[in-house]
């Protein structure tokens, strides 16, 4: 950021009176700071749908049909003549690689130091939201277009961001239905050496279900996080099921990937097999293997020792985890979706140049069109695409 900007963006941070307000508040005295005629901020909802204003209920822009969503899904710049005179830059909001909406600048022109400053603004506003959104409920309210039954409102308050990535490896993921999940969840988490990942389906679709995704997530991040490998995580889901959920079960794919080599390491514990994409193709016996039995008790009571799975992934590979609620859904002529229509879906968006977050949003919503919005079952993807350090 030029000193210009960062300088103005330090004297606002450095006023004790700017600390503690309202995001319209900040977003107008940080556009004063900088010099900037008008912004306001859109959020995404949670089905990414639509861009909703932040101080105005009534306010909402497709993100399929609109240039602000344009910007939104292609994280890029873009500009456009206001209504109401002079110019409108639209921005992206990202906290890392995680879309979170886009910012509308309007200026009388949009000279390179007003787009300067536009992008510091947008990086800066970026941060206040991640940071207030965990405790305001401001923010989630605005992003809900109905209201969310219990057992999703529990499980979507155990899941990390969307989207997580560096230059090397982008993971992200989408669930559905969105307000009224049961037993479904994903989780992805980043060091400096390796991207962790999980797709888990709980038995059943109540809170009972969600409770035991709920309790496997926090096994799982218990253990990655005192260091354990990929069996001994594992294991320590199977015991705290079996401990504290004697009658519930979770299925699930646990997979660990080598940021430096490439190397793919994964548990399959009675769950649809992994989905390798490689050079725009789904080879989609890659990752078949035979599954362990599922997570919890019904492990315990087996007489046969997990097995973890390696394969090595190429420059540019992506693998997709799901749950059998994407493959099971319905299409408009009632056929079943399936794993071949499923990867053939995937092959289209990469073949249109479509970012990895994008491309899962457009999977989703074609899946969900054409169920009337109304799924049989959970449906939940977690895609990743690596590449090494030296690309």
């Amino acid at each position: 950021m030029p000193a210009s900007e960062a300088s103005l963006l330090e004297d606002f941070l450095a006023d004790p009176a700017n600390f503690g307000l309202d995001l319209g508040t900040a977003i107008a005295r940080c556009s004063t700071a900088l010099g900037l005629q008008h912004s306001v901020v859109y959020l995404a909802d949670i089905q990414q749908r639509q861009l909703l204003r932040m101080t105005d209920t009534a306010s909402a822009l497709s993100i399929d049909d609109s240039l602000a969503g344009w910007c939104y899904r292609t994280q890029a710049l873009r500009v456009e003549e206001s209504p109401t005179g002079g110019m409108t830059a639209w921005l992206p909001l990202l906290d890392g690689a995680e879309r979170l909406g886009v910012l509308a600048v309007h200026a009388p022109a949009l000279t390179p130091v007003v787009l300067r400053r536009s992008r510091a603004l947008a990086s800066l506003l970026a941060i206040m939201i991640t940071s207030k959104r965990a405790y305001k409920d401001s923010f989630v309210r605005r992003t809900r277009t109905e209201p969310m039954q219990l057992p999703a409102e529990m499980l979507r308050a155990f899941l990390p961001p969307r989207t997580i990535g560096t230059s090397h490896v982008v993971s992200t993921a989408v669930l559905e239905p969105a307000y009224d999940i049961g037993g479904d969840a994903f989780d992805h988490s980043l060091t400096e050496t390796t991207l962790h990942t999980a797709v888990l389906d709980a038995m059943g679709h109540n809170l009972a279900s969600g409770l035991t995704t709920a309790v496997s997530l926090a096994a799982c991040r218990n253990a990655r996080r005192t260091g354990a490998n990929l069996p001994e995580l594992v294991t320590c889901v199977d015991d705290a099921l079996a401990a504290w959920l004697p009658d519930q079960f979770c299925t699930g794919v646990i997979a660990q990937l080598d940021l430096a080599t490439g190397m793919l390491r994964w548990m399959n514990c009675g769950h649809p097999a992994p989905l390798l994409i490689r050079d725009e193709l789904p080879l989609i016996e890659e990752m078949v293997r035979k599954p362990d039995p599922p997570m919890g008790l019904p492990f315990l009571l087996a007489d046969r020792a997990r097995q973890t799975h390696e394969i090595a992934l190429e420059p540019g590979d992506r693998v997709l985890m799901y749950t059998d609620g994407v493959t099971e859904a319905r299409t408009r002529e009632g056929e079943e979706f399936g794993l071949q229509r499923f990867a053939d879906s995937i092959i289209r968006a990469t073949a249109a140049g479509e970012l990895a977050p994008e491309v899962l949003r457009r999977l989703i919503h074609s899946i969900l069109d054409a169920q009337h919005n109304r799924l049989r079952d959970d449906a939940t993807i977690l895609m990743f695409e690596w590449w090494p350090p030296s690309q």
